[in-house]
């Protein structure tokens, strides 16, 4: 246990799967200890290729103070809407390393309600905050393992490839087999494809 004060120690938090059409939503919060060594190469996950993140995500659990990754599933998604799950899974994983951090750094400009310290939006947080970029790490590389377990069960949608986001072949997919229980139905191109209609498109905003 580091000598640090609380108070002084930050958790940066950020999530991965906001915008894909099946799988989970994970959320990753870190904390690390001035007092250990840095982490060399840590940036925004979307700008590492996937070995580097590999590689990254090991280095990070082993130095961090405290570390932890809450997966919200498809069933709860679609229960609360995709920004509701989100403050849920961001609450959580600071609940997790509250014992050691007296700050949350929140990628995004929404900060969760009911934090048990107190938190700041960082819009682009995961391109300059530290903590933030391991914590975008840990959550992007838990759940692309995990698309990949659910390619393994349900290879006709390609998962691995696309990891569950609104691509051309994925919707193609979407057309051809309809909707698995890993889709989310509260996502408007699932539910179309649920209905049978042909003209599955991937809103923008997604």
């Amino acid at each position: 246990m580091s000598a640090i004060a609380p108070a002084l120690l930050v958790a940066g938090v950020d999530e991965a799967g906001r915008g894909p059409l099946a799988g989970p939503l994970t959320v990753a919060a870190v904390v690390f200890d001035p007092a250990r060594p840095r982490i060399n190469g840590l940036d925004d996950s979307k700008q590492l290729n996937e070995a580097k993140r590999e590689l990254l995500y090991d280095r990070i659990v082993e130095r961090a103070l405290a570390w932890h990754v809450v997966v919200i599933e498809v069933a709860e998604i679609d229960r609360l809407n995709i920004f509701q799950a989100t403050m849920l899974g961001m609450r959580m994983a600071v609940e997790a390393v509250a014992h050691v951090a007296g700050v949350a750094h929140i990628d995004g400009n929404k900060v969760p309600p009911g934090l048990p310290c107190p938190g700041h939006a960082l819009i682009g947080g995961d391109g300059l905050d530290r903590a933030i970029m391991a914590a975008s790490i840990l959550a992007k590389v838990t759940r692309d393992r995990m698309m990949l377990d659910l390619h393994a069960q349900h290879p006709e949608y390609d998962f691995a490839r696309h990891k569950g986001y609104g691509t051309p072949a994925h919707l193609a997919a979407l057309r051809l087999h309809g909707p698995c229980v890993h889709h989310r139905h509260s996502f408007a191109p699932v539910r179309a494809a649920a209905r049978g209609e042909r003209e599955v498109t991937q809103p923008a905003l997604l």
